[in-house]
């Protein structure tokens, strides 16, 4: 074995093919699951496409660089449970462009944060996060609650979403724009227009405690307070099992 690993270090041209070869067979490894991702990912009950608000909100999140110091996934391990939460289900993120999975921790995951804290909370947490967390070293966002959400281009948005695969209607992506508008107004008219669109589990209220402006704020804290709240997993995991 060690004469053979010789004389292909020797021969470049060889070498050089066999690399290219054990790269090709590892690539086809990585990419073939792609093509049948959509029975490796089943629905679940509950799972829906972000609402306008949600996805503006998500997109300031990245934006923002959020995903560098919070995880969006839980893992199996008991020690990421009885912290977190149940452990994330790959259906949870079938609607995530890119997906929030991370790669460390600075802070804790947000995969199930939402409903766990106030809006009241989270706005102050942003706004200034050591007043709430005693040694955090986040930055403070409190100029999201200064900066009104720029709604023109959610349409397009939702829009070019819908060409990656999630299940926007014509209607959805039509109404964009007055439905953000709409989920941040808790006297809004519309609301069981919306619930319609958009399934029961939806957050329809003021988020940012400035009621008579749609800003940055109400938009991520939305997205934040949907985290981990539209599905079940353990209801979803005993129905598979039954």
């Amino acid at each position: 074995m060690p004469k053979l690993h010789q004389k292909l270090e020797r021969n470049s041209i060889g070498f050089t093919l066999l690399i290219l070869c054990v790269a090709s067979i590892g690539g086809l490894i990585e990419i073939a699951p792609l093509f049948t991702i959509e029975n490796t990912i089943e629905k679940v009950e509950g799972m829906r496409p972000y609402t306008p608000l949600e996805q503006a909100g998500r997109d300031i999140y990245v934006r923002e660089g959020c995903y560098a110091c919070h995880s969006q996934m839980i893992r199996t391990l008991r020690s990421d449970i009885e912290r977190y939460g149940h452990f994330s289900l790959a259906a949870e993120s079938m609607y995530d462009h890119p997906f929030q999975w991370g790669s460390k921790r600075t802070g804790p995951d947000l995969a199930r944060i939402g409903g766990k804290y106030s809006d009241t909370w989270h706005v102050a947490h942003l706004k200034a996060p050591r007043k709430v967390v005693p040694g955090s070293i986040m930055p403070g966002y409190g100029f999201l609650a200064q900066q009104d959400l720029k709604i023109e281009h959610l349409s397009d948005r939702l829009k070019a979403l819908s060409r990656t695969g999630v299940p926007y209607s014509q209607k959805q992506i039509q109404d964009a724009k007055t439905d953000a508008q709409n989920q941040a107004d808790s006297e809004a008219e519309n609301e069981d227009e919306l619930i319609e669109k958009y399934g029961e589990k939806l957050n329809i209220r003021d988020f940012d405690g400035n009621p008579d402006r749609l800003t940055e704020m109400d938009a991520l804290v939305a997205y934040l307070q949907m985290l981990g709240t539209l599905v079940d997993p353990k209801k979803t995991l005993k129905r598979k099992d039954c």
